[in-house]
């Protein structure tokens, strides 16, 4: 259950944000019998902005966990067949089998992200929703091990021995703990845009047009999300244009993929408003220091256009708990743990990063294709790398 105000609450470890990265975090400490809490201002099940397609990477991690049953059973459909439509031409492939995983999927966030809270409450991980993160608690020597926060209800004083930030693109934790960019490419260069349409989506698909992306990720209750990237100078004047979102983004699909605004008007009822972003940013910023750590879009943010955003948490979130877990046992210190997880977080998340790069200045048909193959090549190889990994101890196990 939910708890929303202490005066003062200790820790092992504090959590700042409960969505992909920062449950599944709390959940494997929890699991390694760590004392665990996890805040977020959000209460759950709620949505985030998200495409959330899982690449095969992501739903390895599903697996290992014991997770994707679960996810399955929520009525996220297993995506067994995509398709590749360049002008006229359409390529269809189907999901093979390779380290375990026969499938994609793509449940919404809504559904998501609340599993992956009960999961870690079931690993024994203490929630606290309402909580907004106003400072973080320093002791003399300038350690981070803690944080103070405000809820509905009055201060809330939370002390730890580590502070872990997974609280996203616009990181509170990240700003107050200092944590520098270390990298910053191509920033504000590409934009998405989405909504959810309810109708027969036998297949993942992708459009490729000129100076667009968009596609079809299959999702719960019948519907799917139906996406758009683009440039943000695009996506500005489109929006410029027109008066609503929803408006908006059925030019966008006109101009990107006919025929699927064809089908999304004619075939399709939308279910939702739409939703947009434009000008993301693709960042690494410094992920630890004395007391703290970053885990997912709060240290690493990249485009849209990959669909590596969940993947690369559900990546990142073992890496650092593993990590702590070392330390808060005993069989590491903590600045090698953390510099090691540190090292392997960058080294893993490389590849994409640059792919992703390359890929939202939107080149042409032939080196997009090219990309497209080599990001489906790395996200194997992550997939392969993951799949090899010893395994952490699980709620069920716990």
């Amino acid at each position: 259950m939910s708890r929303r105000h202490h005066d003062t609450l200790d820790a092992d470890v504090i959590v700042v944000g409960a969505r992909c990265a920062g449950a599944a975090t709390a959940m494997l400490l929890a699991a390694a019998g760590h004392d665990v809490l996890l805040v977020d201002r959000a209460t759950f099940p709620s949505d985030t902005l998200s495409t959330h397609a899982i690449a095969r990477s992501g739903v390895v991690q599903l697996k290992r966990w014991g997770l994707l049953p679960a996810v399955l059973a929520t009525g996220a459909p297993p995506i067994r067949d995509v398709e590749f439509h360049v002008g006229e031409s359409t390529i269809s492939r189907t999901i093979k089998e390779q380290v375990g995983v026969d499938m994609l999927v793509a449940p919404r966030r809504s559904v998501l992200d609340a599993l992956l809270v009960e999961e870690a409450q079931r690993a024994g991980a203490r929630l606290m929703t309402g909580v907004r993160v106003d400072f973080v608690r320093r002791d003399a020597t300038g350690r981070v091990n803690g944080v103070l926060g405000s809820s509905d209800d009055g201060r809330v004083n939370l002390r730890s021995r580590f502070v872990v930030g997974a609280d996203g693109l616009r990181s509170r934790v990240a700003r107050l703990v200092g944590a520098p960019y270390t990298e910053v490419r191509r920033a504000g260069s590409g934009a998405a845009h989405y909504a959810y349409f309810a109708g027969d989506w036998p297949a993942m698909e992708y459009y490729l047009g000129d100076r667009s992306f968009a596609g079809i990720f299959p999702t719960n209750n019948g519907e799917a999300c139906v996406w758009v990237c683009s440039p943000s100078e695009d996506a500005e004047q489109i929006r410029r244009a027109h008066g609503s979102v929803d408006d908006a983004l059925m030019a966008m699909l006109r101009l990107a993929a006919p025929e699927l605004a064809r089908r999304v008007t004619t075939t399709a009822r939308q279910t939702s408003r739409s939703r947009g972003i434009i000008g993301q940013p693709n960042y690494l910023r410094h992920p630890i220091g004395p007391g703290w750590a970053l885990v997912g879009d709060s240290g690493y943010y990249r485009d849209a256009i990959t669909g590596h955003g969940i993947s690369d948490a559900f990546r990142d979130a073992e890496l650092v708990a593993m990590a702590l877990d070392r330390v808060l046992r005993g069989c590491a210190g903590e600045a090698s743990a953390l510099a090691a997880y540190h090292a392997e977080r960058d080294a893993q998340l490389r590849e994409i990063f640059e792919i992703t790069c390359e890929l939202v200045t939107f080149p042409p048909v032939d080196r997009f294709i090219e990309l497209q193959k080599q990001l489906a090549r790395a996200i194997d190889d992550q997939a392969g790398a993951l799949a090899a990994r010893p395994m952490p101890l699980l709620p069920a196990a716990a």
